[in-house]
């Protein structure tokens, strides 16, 4: 994928739902992986064109594991977006003194406290993850077996406690495509030290969406259709 057609998912995103308002400040919570990658840069070029003017700034939580996250700052120099980093002990936390047994739940808290944290601390207003298609149907999928509810990633919500406008800008975009986009432009992704990476729920969702699209070859755009069609379902209600 170019970044042209990226940018036209986000662009589709943005208008649909309203994701960005004039004078943002948009921090962009940088995991060094593909897809947060691809959300940067797409973030960096939309503010060329985009309706609204904003701010970025990109923000990378260390959990403490032992990722090199060094190779983020170039790249946020060559985009002109600062960057900053926070360090935390939220690896041997959970993972040496708890010993949680299943721990991305509690990392993930912990992660986007010191991500709200940090945003509150710089004056940003809104905080812009890169979750994208596939993470919208698998949780879908996690929600509606393992607890019984029909719930999504919102592209948009205000998250009680701190007031902060949070936004999926590709939500619109596979998984497959924010990979070719890194692969092609070279992004320095960030390996995942995490003792659970590739041994979650997750990955088991992945798995199913594969059969059933063996199955009905269109079932997963079908799903992630009837999750973003408010006109469906009213799992999602655009602004």
């Amino acid at each position: 994928m170019k970044l042209q057609q990226l940018l036209s998912y986000v662009r589709r995103c943005d208008a649909d739902f309203k994701l960005i308002s004039d004078g943002d400040r948009i921090a962009v919570g940088l995991s060094g992986g593909k897809d947060s990658l691809a959300l940067l840069c797409a973030l960096a070029a939309y503010r060329r064109f985009s309706p609204n003017r904003f701010e970025l700034a990109a923000v990378t939580v260390d959990p403490g594991s032992g990722a090199d996250f060094s190779p983020l700052a170039p790249l946020c120099e060559s985009l002109s977006v600062p960057f900053h980093i926070v360090k935390t002990d939220i690896a041997p936390i959970v993972f040496d003194a708890r010993k949680e047994k299943n721990p991305c739940s509690l990392c993930a808290k912990m992660r986007r406290g010191a991500l709200d944290n940090k945003i509150t601390e710089l004056g940003f207003d809104t905080l812009a993850l890169g979750h994208n298609a596939d993470d919208m149907v698998e949780t879908f999928l996690l929600g509606m077996i393992f607890e019984g509810r029909l719930s999504t990633l919102a592209p948009k919500a205000f998250m009680d406690r701190s007031g902060i406008k949070l936004i999926r800008p590709l939500l619109y975009v596979r998984e497959k495509d924010t990979a070719a986009f890194a692969d092609g432009e070279a992004l320095p992704i960030v390996t995942n030290p995490c003792p659970a990476n590739g041994n979650t729920y997750r990955e088991t969702m992945k798995s199913l969406i594969g059969y059933m699209n063996g199955i009905a070859p269109i079932a997963f755009d079908r799903i992630h259709s009837a999750l973003v069609h408010p006109e469906r379902n009213n799992l999602i209600k655009k602004p």
